[in-house]
């Protein structure tokens, strides 16, 4: 079913009762019904617009908390420390010396007394994967760990076997990518 178009404010006559003129002239139709318009001529549109109240009918205890609302879009806001919920911050939220996190923006934040754990990218995780180590591992354990796959996986370590060649040269790639990311 094809729906007709709605008449644009130029092909409407004046909604003023008993007005035949057109209704050129777009009026806000009041509060609770935002985006609905009258359409009005100019004199009506000029009457409408001295009379017009959008907080007619409202208390002043209305008024104010609706200009409060506004200062913030109209937007829900909680107090900080508190979630959504209102009961407060979590337990797991809460640090020894007192910090409140209740979003779990600093969860994974370093303490001083832990040691440094280095994030690496997706290439350097990977090369990591395939000598065998994670995210934790150091340049000294990753020479080790280097070192000591090429000594088992080398050709002349396996009797001249040649079989393990295309995992030594996975070895040696992934390592020679760790050293010039400087991680090695």
């Amino acid at each position: 079913m094809k729906k007709e178009p709605q008449p644009g404010p130029a092909e409407r006559n004046c909604d003023h009762p008993g007005c035949e003129l057109p209704g050129e002239h777009r009026a806000p139709k009041g509060r609770l019904r935002e985006g609905q318009y009258f359409c009005f001529c100019l004199e009506h549109v000029r009457e409408y617009n001295a009379s017009y109240n959008y907080f007619r009918g409202m208390t002043d205890e209305d008024v104010a908390k609706y200009q409060k609302d506004d200062i913030i879009g109209h937007r829900p806001t909680w107090s900080m420390g508190v979630n959504r919920a209102g009961k407060g911050h979590r337990e797991e939220g809460v640090d020894p010396e007192g910090f409140v996190d209740p979003s779990g923006v600093f969860r994974h934040a370093r303490r001083p007394d832990e040691p440094k754990r280095p994030r690496y990218g997706l290439a350097a995780m990977k090369a990591l994967n395939t000598l065998g180590l994670d995210e934790s591992a150091d340049a000294e354990s990753i020479k080790a760990r280097y070192k000591e796959l090429v000594k088992r996986l080398h050709p002349d370590a396996n009797g001249g076997d040649r079989s393990l060649e295309d995992r030594l040269r996975e070895i040696i790639h992934a390592y020679n990518y760790l050293k010039s990311a400087k991680l090695a």
